[in-house]
């Protein structure tokens, strides 16, 4: 039986089983012409470029069953790209329009002419943001269930626009308004009313939401699952300088959320009796925890908030200062369930940290501790009572000065199926680090080596698996870009900014070599002139070339 014998139907159930990622799709499409046809009806997300504009109707066509349009990424203003998009007969769930200097009004209501049934508008980041912005938003798309107007540059958005969005949008589950500092309680309090279906609300500095407002607000939607605000860290005059304290009616008021399963507090005063509100309101439920940066509690309100909702899988605990290693060592016997936790910025913590996040909580595959004292042997440095664990897939260790080559081999041996390493900005970790690494977790993708002065390392064996590479601010020269095209030839993304000692020469020996490669960061690499770049954008229409804070080429 040849592959032409066989239903597009079942092809297609098979690759939808494997889960493939696009960059397999795409080596797929290479096969034959039936693949071609399969993979693009696979192709559910396309992220646009400037450069990728004028191919859009061609890819509209070629990706019949798009789902989510990202157009975040575009630097120009666009009025007549929601024009063509809503001419494309696509049915989208989601698209991106962050980070442009508006909102299209015009191509906004054409938009909604012909895709009512958006439920997904990500709009964070906008220049500038207007009650009429909110109204459109709600006119055009009735049936939106999230929606992001998070950080505007400059908003002007109030409780008026807020109040007739919320009239309008019946179905909306999750919004984020954060960073909309013209909005009070009465927003929060109409969207509560009005938002029958309301799940998640997130509002970081609305600092004219007040503590009673946001009381009110759980009380009248006490089904809520997701909270994320931040009580301002603003400190009254008194007898001394003291933290504005937390109001009994606040505290209150979360015993009621038995549904909570995730509760962002960063940059909050807190205290121990509201930890110890949220407990007992959401228990087993809670799945996620972030009290980064928060002040005023201490390690008994974190320790009894655990104990009590032993079910959290993501946990954030950063720059949460008075963090030990033994305080570690207590905290993780209630993090059975634990998935990712981040503790960059707790500058007391030691090796003994990771070791014991390692033993102890079976099911963690993600470790952030950046900024902290990783490189100092603690208590429990010694690998005689450690296992292997292979669940751990991600490790972030950036800007640990005082990491060696030691600890980190230390580290990976323990977890040797690691995907993803960081190691942004540790300048103590040597060449002959990275390739005991490379040796011993043959599945790494991902190695972040940006900033650590490396100057080069000598890899005599094929690290087929790895796929996005940054050496971006390091010693490299050619000769280390010679052995990288030899050994790396899977790579996808390489990041070579701010390399002073590399030319042409090593350049074109990665690009020749490493056939898969999609992007290649040149920022301010001295050497490299103008027309060799020139010449690579020729000869490699596929590559996106990064020359300068303008993106040069695009791939999607």
């Amino acid at each position: 039986m040849t592959v032409k014998d066989f239903p597009e139907e079942c092809w297609e159930s098979v690759f939808r089983f494997l889960g493939l990622s696009h960059h397999h799709l795409e080596s797929l499409s290479l096969v034959c012409k039936q693949f071609l046809a399969i993979t693009n009806r696979l192709q559910f997300s396309l992220t646009v470029y400037d450069p990728t504009i004028p191919l859009l109707p061609r890819l509209f066509l070629r990706f019949p069953r798009l789902k989510i349009l990202d157009l975040s990424l575009l630097n120009g203003h666009h009025e007549g790209l929601l024009r063509q998009i809503s001419q494309s007969g696509l049915e989208l769930d989601l698209i991106n329009l962050s980070n442009q200097r508006t909102l299209p009004v015009d191509g906004l209501r054409e938009l909604g002419s012909n895709m009512k049934n958006l439920r997904v508008l990500i709009c964070s980041n906008i220049g500038s943001l207007r009650d009429s912005h909110l109204v459109i938003i709600a006119y055009c798309f009735p049936l939106l269930e999230k929606l992001d107007i998070s950080f505007p540059l400059n908003s002007q958005a109030s409780d008026f626009g807020v109040l007739r969005l919320s009239s309008m949008l019946e179905n909306l589950r999750k919004i984020n308004i954060s960073g909309n500092h013209l909005i009070t309680d009465k927003s929060l309090f109409s969207l509560c009313q009005n938002c029958l279906s309301l799940e998640e609300i997130s509002f970081f500095i609305c600092f004219k939401i007040t503590q009673t407002g946001i009381a009110s607000a759980i009380r009248l939607r006490p089904g809520l699952s997701s909270i994320a605000f931040n009580i301002e860290k603003k400190r009254i005059h008194g007898p001394g300088l003291t933290l504005t304290p937390i109001d009994l009616n606040l505290i209150d008021s979360f015993r009621t959320l038995k549904r909570l399963t995730a509760i962002d507090l960063s940059n909050s005063v807190i205290s121990d009796e509201f930890l110890f509100a949220v407990a007992e309101g959401a228990g087993l439920l809670l799945k996620k925890l972030i009290l980064q940066d928060c002040c005023n509690c201490t390690f008994s309100g974190i320790s009894y908030l655990l104990s009590k909702c032993q079910s959290v899988q993501c946990l954030d605990l950063r720059k949460v200062d008075f963090l030990t290693d033994q305080c570690i060592s207590k905290l993780s016997v209630f993090l059975l369930s634990l998935t990712t936790i981040n503790l960059s910025g707790c500058c007391q913590l030691t090796n003994s940290t990771f070791f014991i996040l390692t033993r102890n909580c079976p099911l963690l595959s993600e470790i952030k501790m950046e900024r902290t004292y990783l490189g100092v042997e603690g208590e429990e440095d010694s690998m005689r009572d450690f296992s292997v664990n292979h669940e751990v897939k991600k490790v972030f260790l950036g800007d640990n000065v005082l990491l060696s080559d030691a600890s980190l081999v230390k580290f990976v041996s323990i977890c040797p199926s690691l995907q993803l390493l960081d190691l942004i900005g540790c300048e103590g970790v040597s060449g002959e680090g990275v390739v005991e690494v490379l040796k011993r977790c043959s599945e790494i993708r991902h190695l972040n080596l940006a900033n650590t002065g490396m100057k080069v390392f000598d890899i005599d064996f094929e690290v087929s698996n790895l796929k996005v590479l940054n050496l971006s601010g390091s010693e490299i020269e050619d000769e280390t870009l010679s052995v990288i095209s030899r050994r790396c030839g899977g790579l996808l993304l390489l990041d070579i900014q701010s390399c002073w000692r590399v030319t042409a020469k090593g350049v074109r020996e990665v690009v020749e070599n490493c056939k898969t490669l999609k992007e290649l960061n040149l920022k301010n690499c001295r050497l490299v002139s103008d027309d060799f770049v020139a010449w690579l954008e020729f000869s490699k229409p596929s590559l996106r070339i990064i020359v300068t804070p303008t993106d040069v080429g695009a791939y999607y």
